[in-house]
């Protein structure tokens, strides 16, 4: 009897905490806004993509001694491009050219993107649910980060609708082809990061070159995109997107614009209006109720 009983609550009580370690990588990724515009060399964000990348897949490699096989190799390089390649330097790019409210809230799209490709790659029902709350997270967003005087790009622009549509993209694939057997979390996120990294490497030396001055805090924020931003969230991602519904996993996503938000007001002094807090806790609700699926059965 005891075993019975306890097993639902482990599975609910597992799968909360697969949770919570899975959103601990799009809030560390909402420290991006923050450690581009105020450590790094502006104008480079190849560069600082590279460093994000090839370093820590190199050291990802390294540790688990682990290498692709047969199909892997191609699937590998395919989520790489997506998932780093692409996602990297149209992240940082975005962040450049556009004040981070506005950043943020484009890559908010990228759970309701990750609902239709659900449905059209992965063969799902599509969670109406889900895309409500999908939609319901990137109005929180907007009323958290958007103001009157929100600034628009055309070249930001492109860039935030272009990498959130990639890392939808490689998400999505990532949880159709699963992982190898015998294969951990860290090894296929260093498959992809030295795959990302080496499409990265010819563009950042051709394109745009070394930075011709790099200081302390360059250095400090490199280190900290490459191993806490890079290594270990993605680690932490890949493993949460073999465990949890995909489309939950994407609304995870929502955490990055509003740790960048958060980060704006305890860093650089940016004060929060009543709208903006309304828009927070919307956010956040939407983050959550997306986790469940009153519906039940095999969706997205």
């Amino acid at each position: 009897m005891s075993t019975a009983t306890s097993s639902p609550r482990t599975a609910v009580g597992g799968r909360a905490a697969m949770t919570a370690a899975t959103a601990l990588a799009p809030a560390v990724w909402g420290t991006t806004y923050l450690v581009t515009t105020e450590l790094l060399p502006a104008e480079h964000p190849l560069f600082a993509a590279l460093l994000r990348a090839l370093p820590a897949g190199i050291v990802a490699l390294a540790l688990t001694r682990a290498l692709p096989r047969g199909a892997w190799w191609g699937r590998t390089a395919a989520l790489g491009a997506l998932n780093v390649g692409a996602f990297f330097p149209l992240l940082l790019l975005t962040a450049e050219r556009l004040p981070g409210g506005v950043a943020a809230t484009l890559g908010a799209v990228q759970p309701i993107l990750v609902v239709g490709l659900a449905g059209a790659v992965l063969h799902e029902r599509i969670s109406a649910w889900r895309l409500g709350w999908g939609v319901t997270g990137v109005v929180g967003v907007g009323l958290v980060v958007l103001g009157p005087s929100a600034a628009f790009d055309a070249v930001g622009l492109a860039a935030g609708l272009g990498g959130a549509a990639a890392m939808a993209t490689g998400t999505t694939l990532a949880k159709r082809w699963g992982r190898p057997p015998g294969v951990g979390p860290m090894a296929f996120a260093g498959w992809q990061l030295t795959a990302g990294g080496l499409v990265l490497l010819p563009l950042a030396l051709l394109v745009e070159g070394v930075p011709a001055h790099v200081d302390a805090p360059a250095v400090a924020g490199y280190l900290w995109l490459g191993s806490v931003g890079g290594l270990i969230a993605y680690t932490l991602w890949f493993r949460g997107i073999g465990a949890l519904p995909v489309t939950a996993t994407a609304l995870l996503g929502l955490l990055s614009p509003l740790v960048a938000a958060a980060l704006g007001a305890l860093v650089l002094g940016e004060t929060f209006s009543a709208v903006q807090l309304a828009g927070f806790a919307l956010a956040l609700a939407a983050l959550l109720a997306g986790q469940l699926d009153p519906g039940g059965g095999r969706r997205a």
